[in-house]
């Protein structure tokens, strides 16, 4: 058996031909240097990012030593006009603090108000005046009018404020009461309510207390409601709230200025069959039957009737007891014309009335 190396050493093996392998070594040199590219492409990117880094840096180097040295410098505006927006725009929204506002909107139940805040204020028809109103607009709140408010609640709902305009009455009202009683004059007060200690009367938009042994007619609380007294003040304690006033004080002042035999001007309050009561400026004279003119008077009605105005003299005027007397009678210039031709005598009482004041002063 021939070796294994005879049997190889037999064997005839056509030769490896270069060309293919010179080829494919042509091919790859052949090929663009990707990689060199890509590094090339690579450096380029960064150098340019880095320049924008440098410009940013340089920039922000700059604003920071402008804002350093110059912060103002280009501002349209000054601190100045910084404060004063502030001051417009930014306000205190605690209980009790005021506030100024623009009413935008009204309904039945009140007002809405612009006051700048992030949600619009509401202002409450209770709220609205220190007056009982059915409607806002008796109050003169109407969309466009700008008002000074008071603070007074908040809304926890949709966070909106409640607003008040009757608490800022109410403290004008007190103060105005201080006012007049240091200058001791005389208001009117209307009767709107009694208890068993007197009226209460409606002064400067206040309940007021006016003690029965200080109201100068022997009227009932029923006969005086809805009715005008003069008044004088007497106690005024904001703290205590505490408001008295008097007629009698009033009256007593009023009571010092008529003379006998002075003409004044009344209005006729009440008839009885022995005659007629007179308001003479809040106090209550009468007028006699026999006082009304010279000729007989069998039925007053027809001669006057509740609410006439007219001219009467003073005939008599009891300060301790509180009673005035009156008469038409002797304001005639003939007899019986306050029957016949009342107006004539109130056109002739100047002339008339001073014959008798002159005669009374002698």
């Amino acid at each position: 058996m021939a070796s294994l190396a005879q049997q190889f050493s037999g064997l005839k093996c056509p030769p490896i031909s270069t060309t293919k392998f010179s080829n494919s070594k042509n091919h790859y040199s052949s090929l663009p240097r990707k990689r060199s590219v890509i590094s090339a492409a690579a450096v380029a990117i960064t150098n340019a990012q880095t320049r924008e880094r440098m410009k940013l840096k340089e920039m922000f180097e700059d604003a920071y030593e402008r804002c350093r040295t110059t912060p103002l410098e280009g501002v349209s505006f000054t601190i100045e006009d910084f404060h004063d927006a502030i001051e417009k725009y930014d306000f205190i929204s605690e209980i009790g603090s005021k506030v100024k506002g623009t009413v935008f909107n009204t309904d039945a139940n009140g007002a809405l108000v612009d006051i700048t805040a992030k949600s619009s204020a509401y202002l409450p028809l209770r709220e609205a005046s220190i007056h009982g109103i059915k409607h806002v607009q008796e109050a003169g709140i109407v969309p466009g009018i700008r008002e000074e408010f008071v603070i007074i609640g908040e809304n926890e709902a949709d966070d909106s404020l409640i607003l008040s305009l009757r608490s800022i009455q109410y403290d004008l009202a007190w103060e105005r009461c201080r006012q007049l009683q240091a200058e001791d004059v005389v208001v009117k007060g209307k009767v709107v309510g009694a208890n068993k200690g007197g009226v209460v009367a409606l002064v400067e938009g206040l309940r007021a207390f006016v003690p029965f042994s200080q109201v100068s007619s022997k009227s009932t609380a029923e006969e005086l409601l809805e009715k005008e007294l003069p008044l004088k003040f007497v106690e005024v304690d904001e703290e205590q709230s505490r408001l008295v006033l008097s007629n009698r004080k009033a009256m007593a002042d009023s009571q010092a200025q008529l003379g006998i035999g002075s003409v004044v001007i009344g209005t006729v309050q009440s008839l009885k069959p022995y005659g007629a009561f007179i308001d003479i400026g809040g106090i209550n004279g009468l007028l006699h039957v026999s006082q009304i003119s010279h000729d007989r008077v069998s039925d007053i009605a027809t001669v006057l009737q509740p609410g006439d105005s007219l001219k009467v003299m003073i005939l008599s005027h009891d300060r301790e007891r509180g009673r005035v007397s009156l008469s038409t009678k002797k304001l005639e210039p003939t007899p019986g014309d306050m029957i016949r031709n009342p107006k004539l005598v109130f056109e002739k009482v100047t002339s008339v009335g001073l014959f008798w004041q002159n005669k009374f002063a002698t």
